[in-house]
């Protein structure tokens, strides 16, 4: 059974910083293209970050340069780096493992920017 797991959202203040993670089990997780996307209140889910197999990265315009995906092979496990969080940053972040023939998602994590 596929799992991904997120962790790491929260209540964060403009300005502030919070790391992502999210943990994946049933995939051999080192062939994924892995990403974050997010979805806030009355919009659609969008794309914030992608990081290939290779380890190519992908941003969102609007996250660039305040954010850094990473990922760890030997742990299964992809992070998204947010500095400089603003409200407009705030939704539930979810996390993507894709191939050209599958994809799977995780339950979402709640990230709130606000003072």
């Amino acid at each position: 059974q596929v799992q991904l797991v997120e962790s790491g959202g929260g209540l964060v203040q403009p300005g502030g910083s919070l790391r992502l993670s999210c943990t994946a089990s049933g995939i051999i997780f080192s062939i994924y293209t892995m990403g974050w996307y997010r979805q806030a209140p009355g919009k659609q889910r969008e794309l914030v970050a992608t990081i290939t197999s290779g380890g190519n990265t992908n941003y969102a315009v609007c996250v660039k340069g305040r954010s850094t995906i990473s990922r760890d092979n030997a742990k299964n496990t992809v992070y998204l780096q947010m500095n400089s969080l603003k409200p407009e940053d705030s939704a539930v972040y979810y996390c993507n493992a894709a191939t050209t023939r599958r994809a799977y998602w995780g339950q979402g994590t709640q990230v709130t920017v606000s003072s």
